[in-house]
């Protein structure tokens, strides 16, 4: 016995960082938001989209697109899986994993989407682990008819950074 207790345990997690809630009262003002933060976005960038159906997740995505020029109609992807919109310097690719178990998530090749573009997924809370890490997380609230409320939080690397972006776009402190 040397009395060396061994290697340190690893240190915990930080807890995510998070931004005061933003409140919407319309569609137009939720897709404002998105058209607000997508200059902030850069290829290898995934936006983890939470909350129930009709909370405006696909709205928001909507405003992405026109944030970054990109020219096509904004579909929910919920039976063909993924949409692709081309912006005039970055490709946004939308997910919905709401038909998708999480398990399944490993399969989709989703290491291939990352390196070709920013990533906004709805039901993201499926994504595997390795794809959440350095991500931007939004959660959607149905506050009334047209009202939500969205809160965003990140974990550390580049989630911090859209996390800034975020609170610049939504005029939050």
């Amino acid at each position: 016995m040397s009395g060396d207790p061994g290697p340190d345990p690893p240190a915990p997690e930080a807890p995510p960082a998070a931004a005061p809630p933003r409140r919407t009262a319309s569609v137009e003002e939720t897709e404002a938001l998105g058209e607000a933060l997508a200059p902030a976005l850069a290829c290898g960038d995934v936006l983890l989209l939470t909350g129930p159906l009709g909370s405006g997740k696909t709205r928001f995505v909507a405003g992405l697109a026109r944030g970054l020029a990109a020219k096509a109609r904004v579909r929910s992807p919920s039976f063909t899986l993924v949409n692709e919109y081309r912006g005039r310097e970055l490709l946004l690719v939308h997910l919905d994993l709401y038909r998708v178990e999480p398990m399944d998530t490993d399969a989709l090749g989703l290491e291939e989407e990352i390196e070709r573009g920013a990533l906004a997924v709805e039901w993201g809370e499926k994504l595997p682990g390795w794809l959440r890490r350095g991500s931007l997380a939004l959660r959607f609230d149905i506050a009334g008819e047209r009202a939500r409320v969205l809160t965003a939080s990140a974990s550390p690397g580049r989630g911090l950074e859209l996390l800034e972006a975020w609170r610049r776009a939504a005029g939050t402190p």
